[in-house]
């Protein structure tokens, strides 16, 4: 029952920047990874970056790799998004994925638009 929560979405033009957060809406128990995914329509939703809980280390998308940073706040159970140099091929939903052991968590996605 319990849902992740995006936000920071939005419009942005190439070259700029966009921050996009992610947390739980009620208690739940410290996951082991969390990441961030994305979807056009059209094509199946790839994972963009993952973060490991306990140690923080990170895994990216080719495409994203000097462009894009994840982050954690272990306390707060919050993940975030950092975007820069954002290109229109960027665009597409954004979603929030949290995992413990086998069960997984999602957000319902938040909007990203790079666009002149």
């Amino acid at each position: 029952q319990v849902q992740l929560v995006e936000s920071g979405g939005g419009l942005v033009q190439p070259g700029g920047s966009l921050r996009l957060s992610c947390a739980p809406s009620g208690i739940i128990l410290s996951p082991d990874t969390m990441g961030w995914y994305r979807q056009v329509p059209g094509m199946q939703r790839e994972v963009v970056a993952m973060i490991f809980v306990e140690d923080g280390t990170t895994a990216y998308t080719d495409s994203v790799k000097g462009r894009f940073t994840i982050s954690r706040d272990n306390a707060n159970n919050t993940v975030y998004l950092q975007m820069d140099s954002l290109k229109p091929e960027d665009t597409a939903v954004y979603y929030c994925n949290f995992r413990r052991l086998v069960t997984f968590y999602w957000g319902q996605g938040t909007q990203v638009t790079v666009s002149s």
